[in-house]
């Protein structure tokens, strides 16, 4: 078995809206080729996306998205029939091919899927995926396909799992958590940037569930320009107690790197220090409760340059528990690419002290946070002290 396998193709960069659109596919190729300037992976750790059946993408998307979809990618389908499945607006414009690829995405989660369930690999990383928006019958939020949640109800259906998906994009995983909010064998987890201020609104801590899956949902909306000690503690406090409260076969992480203060489309102050604690957490329960299964994908991530490459190395780096890395990015990749970017390149693995000014409120918004994580954990800690 192998300790991780990585899911790639250049196919994946055909994802791609247009030249102007935040939502940048050459990010996976920046994040592969730092790794392999590293020395941490060959080709033999590489592994093709297939592509998602018309009945894999049906176990979540209704059949006539679908084939709406088809229809926009190949300019047969109305402005208004387009706009009432939320195709050909401003966050997720209509392009040639895109049904195909963005099943190509849906097929690369499934492809790492597989690769666990059945024993070929401990993990898997299909950064191409974590399109979290997307909704039974209409894109959001850039998101054409819903990969994670087509993931979860293929990884119930074929194997029979509990799934914990852990969402830790800046924005909301609204569409993942409404598709499995009835749904007790399915828990959800996102921590974000509160909804007052950003996209998609929703992730309130009162969201838990319905039905007989009230209680297994999980949010945490943090405050805007919160920084990695309040980020870190929120994220480890909760995710170690939903893993014991929920008790699942298998982990399913959502890994948006625009928590950053980089980011321009988000209002968060953390650095690189939460892209190393992130995976790190996510790998040790794995081991801890599901044998290590663990599936990780991509997400949002809008400094392609700056953050995403080295947020995203992180988490093959510990999933292969790779330890020799030098403090600073190989010069050969920071040469490669600097011609291309339209920023500096940071030359080391983490962020320089006094990257920002402090910031004025960080008593406030460490309270305020520490308040919504207890209010967030409250029913798990009510039932385990009831229960003993």
């Amino acid at each position: 078995m192998k300790p991780a396998v990585f899911v790639y193709s250049n196919d994946l960069l055909k994802y791609r809206f247009n030249e102007n659109h935040p939502f940048n596919q050459l990010r996976l190729k920046l994040t592969l080729d730092l790794l392999k300037k590293s020395g941490a992976i060959s080709d033999q750790d590489i592994v093709a996306p297939r592509m998602a059946t018309d009945e894999e993408l049906h176990l979540i998307h209704d059949p006539s998205y679908v084939e709406a979809v088809k229809m926009a990618g190949k300019g047969t389908l109305s402005e208004e029939r387009a706009s009432s499945f939320g195709l050909g607006t401003e966050d997720t414009p209509v392009f040639p091919g895109m049904h195909e690829a963005s099943a190509l995405l849906v097929g690369g989660t499934l492809t790492a899927v597989d690769y666990v369930m059945s024993g070929q690999s401990q993990h898997a990383l299909s950064l191409g995926g974590g399109l979290h928006h997307g909704f039974r019958g209409k894109a959001s939020g850039f998101c054409i396909y819903n990969d994670s949640s087509v993931a979860i109800k293929y990884l119930q259906n074929k194997y029979n799992a509990r799934v914990l998906y852990v969402d830790t994009d800046a924005h909301h995983g609204d569409g993942v958590q409404w598709s499995f909010y009835d749904d007790p064998n399915v828990c959800t987890f996102s921590i974000h940037e509160t909804g007052r201020y950003l996209f998609p609104g929703t992730g309130n801590v009162n969201e838990r569930g319905q039905g007989q899956g009230y209680g297994y949902s999980f949010n945490i909306p943090l405050d805007a320009f919160t920084e990695d000690e309040s980020w870190l503690h929120a994220y480890s406090t909760a995710l170690k107690e939903i893993v014991e409260f929920f008790k699942p076969d298998v982990i399913l992480t959502q890994n948006g790197a625009d928590s950053h203060y980089l980011d321009p489309l988000t209002h968060l102050s953390a650095t690189m220090k939460i892209y190393k604690e992130i995976p790190r957490l996510a790998h040790q329960l794995a081991h801890q409760y599901c044998d290590g299964k663990w599936i990780a994908v991509g997400g949002g991530g809008y400094d392609i340059w700056r953050v995403v490459p080295r947020a995203w190395a992180h988490i093959w780096l510990e999933m292969t528990e790779f330890s020799n890395l030098s403090a600073e990015l190989p010069k050969d990749w920071v040469e490669k690419w600097q011609p291309s970017s339209p920023v500096p390149l940071p030359k080391t693995w983490e962020d320089p002290a006094g990257m920002y000014q402090p910031i004025p409120r960080k008593p406030e918004i460490t309270e305020k946070n520490f308040q919504t994580v207890e209010k967030a954990l409250y029913p798990i800690r009510s039932n385990s002290s009831s229960s003993t």
